[in-house]
C-alpha cells in the first residue's frame, strides 16, 4: 500500500560560518495544499526554496516550515539607520492619526533589513549560508515526508478493515433484499383482506406487490455499493496520492446507503442499512487523514 498521511513532524539541525540553525516541519490535515514559512529576518531568500520544495513533495496539507537560526557572539552587527528611516516614516502617519501605537524598538530591529551583520556584506559567504540552510530544509521536509507515510502504513489496515465491514454489510443486505417481495405480497394479502374482505382478487393483490416491490427493488444500489468498494481497495493500492477521490467516493458510498434505507420495505434490510452507514461515516472520517 503507498498511503500517505496528512499529519507529520520533523526537525533538522545545521551549523555554517558561525550561524548554528533548527529547520522544524510539520503538517496537519487540509482540504488542498498550504504552505507557511516562517525565519529570522534577513532569510527571506528561503521562502521561495521552502514553498518548491514543499510543492514537489507533497499535495494536500497544512504545511509550516519554521527556521531558527542563531549568529555566533561577537559577529559584527549594525543597524541600517536609513531602512529603518523608512519603516519609521511609513507609520508616523499611523501614530499621528492614533490609528497605531509608538513602534517598539525590539519590533523594529525585528523588521526586514534594519539589522546587517557581516555575512550580509559578504555575498559569497551569504550565498553558501544559505545553500547550507536550504539543504537543511530539504532533509526536514524529506523526514516530514516519511513520517507522513508512517502515517499513511498505520491508516491503511485501518482503512481495510472498514472496507471490509461494508463488504460485509452489503452481502448481508443482498440476503435480506431477496426476501423483500414475499413479505411485500404477505402486506398487500392482509392489506387487502381489511379492505375487502376475504374476496379479494389473487391478480389484483398481485399487481399492487408487484409495483410497491419494483419502487423497494436495491439491486442497484446494492451493485453500485460493490463497485465503489472495488474503487476504494484500487485507490488505496495506488502509488498517486488518492486522498481527494477517496473523499469524493465516500460521498458515493453514503449516497447509496441513504437510498438504500429509503426503498427499504423490512425492518432488517433498513437496520443493515443503518449499520451500513454508521461504517461509511467512520472510513469517511478516516479518509480524512489521507493526502
Amino acid at each position: 500500500m503507498a498511503l500517505s498521511g496528512m499529519t507529520g513532524f520533523a526537525r533538522q539541525e545545521g551549523a555554517h560560518g558561525g550561524w548554528t540553525w533548527a529547520v522544524e516541519a510539520r503538517s496537519v490535515n487540509g482540504r488542498n495544499l498550504e504552505v507557511r514559512f516562517r525565519a529570522p529576518p534577513g532569510f527571506d531568500g528561503l521562502d521561495r526554496i521552502a514553498r518548491e520544495a514543499a510543492q514537489a513533495r507533497f499535495q494536500r496539507g497544512q504545511v509550516t516550515v519554521g527556521v531558527q537560526a542563531k549568529r555566533a557572539t561577537g559577529a559584527a552587527v549594525a543597524v541600517n539607520t536609513e531602512q529603518l528611516e523608512r519603516y519609521l516614516s511609513l507609520g508616523q502617519p499611523l501614530v499621528n492619526a492614533q490609528k497605531a501605537s509608538p513602534p517598539d524598538v525590539a519590533a523594529l530591529l525585528a523588521l526586514p533589513g534594519v539589522i546587517e551583520t557581516s555575512t550580509d556584506e559578504d555575498p559569497e559567504a551569504r550565498a553558501a549560508l544559505e545553500e547550507a540552510m536550504a539543504a537543511s530544509i530539504n532533509a526536514a521536509l524529506d523526514a516530514l515526508k516519511a513520517s507522513r507515510q508512517a502515517e499513511g502504513a498505520a491508516l491503511t489496515p485501518v482503512l481495510n478493515g472498514l472496507t471490509e465491514r461494508i463488504e460485509g454489510l452489503v452481502k448481508t443486505a443482498e440476503t435480506e433484499a431477496a426476501g423483500q417481495t414475499a413479505v411485500i405480497k404477505e402486506r398487500w394479502v392482509r392489506r387487502m383482506a381489511d379492505l375487502v374482505g376475504e374476496g379479494a382478487y389473487e391478480d389484483r393483490i398481485v399487481q399492487e406487490a408487484a409495483a410497491t416491490a419494483v419502487k423497494a427493488d436495491v439491486r442497484e444500489e446494492l451493485d453500485r455499493l460493490g463497485a465503489h468498494i472495488a474503487a476504494a481497495r484500487t485507490l488505496m493500492a495506488d502509488k498517486a496520492p488518492a486522498g481527494r477521490r477517496l473523499d469524493f467516493l465516500m460521498q458515493e458510498f453514503m449516497r447509496e446507503a441513504n437510498t438504500l434505507c429509503s426503498k427499504s420495505a423490512t425492518t432488517s434490510l433498513t437496520a443493515v442499512g443503518l449499520d451500513l452507514k454508521a461504517v461509511i461515516e467512520q472510513l469517511r472520517e478516516q479518509v480524512q487523514n489521507v493526502e
